[in-house]
């Protein structure tokens, strides 16, 4: 009889053990399943938000992205701006160099025509003339290895075609030795300087030994009409 009610009395407290489970609560006091309802219930929303922030991260990088190369595209044409600057103001400076030296050789030509001439036409008749002569034209030599260090180099243009870009005729001679055209002498010496032209060649130009004839077209005989 003992065992009996202790049997019974085990049931009811297990029984009633069993109905006094109760659902678990958060820490607020909300029950879980209220809770994951709710989250069940919000999720989307925060997805939209996500998606919202992802959005507005990506426009702004991709407006970084277009700034980046805007200025790229800017720094490359300063820099290619700056170039062409350089290459102009150092063409301008080499082709300054050069007119100032054309300029100053141009006017110690006038010199070396002068040395010429003397030589050409001053024949030494006794020592003390021949010593003088030597004395001057050793001037000429060292003037004239001055211009070659410097890059000039005179024209020889006798027996050539006469050419408007290296010749400026001043007179002309009729001859049958040699072609119409042909330089027969140089009156007054030019110079090159590198490869320029730094002063034209007066010569003197073969002309043909006579003016041919014009040619007269012979009248054709109208014919009678009818």
């Amino acid at each position: 009889m003992m065992n009996d009610s202790a049997s019974q009395i085990n049931a009811n407290e297990f029984g009633e053990g069993t109905n006094q489970i109760e659902t678990p609560q958060t820490e607020t006091g909300e029950n879980v399943a209220t809770s994951n309802a709710n989250d069940a219930v919000t999720t989307p929303n925060d997805s939209a938000v996500d998606s919202s922030a992802v959005a507005a991260r990506t426009q702004q990088i991709e407006y970084l992205k277009a700034q980046v190369e805007e200025r790229s595209t800017q720094y490359m044409r300063i820099a290619a701006d700056f170039e062409n600057y350089r290459k102009r103001t150092q063409k301008e400076k080499e082709e300054l160099d050069v007119q100032v030296k054309r300029n100053t050789i141009t006017e110690l030509l006038s010199v070396v025509d002068n040395f010429e001439r003397a030589r050409s036409q001053i024949k030494p008749q006794n020592d003390g003339e021949m010593n003088i002569h030597k004395s001057y034209q050793g001037v000429y030599k060292l003037l004239v290895d001055s211009l070659k260090r410097l890059g000039v180099s005179p024209m020889r243009p006798e027996g050539e075609p006469f050419d408007p870009n290296l010749h400026e005729a001043v007179m002309r001679e009729p001859t049958d030795e040699h072609p119409e055209g042909t330089v027969l002498e140089e009156l007054v010496r030019g110079y090159y300087l590198g490869d320029r032209v730094l002063r034209h060649a007066m010569v003197k130009v073969a002309a043909p030994p006579e003016d041919a004839p014009p040619v007269q077209e012979e009248s054709q005989p109208s014919e009678d009409n009818g």
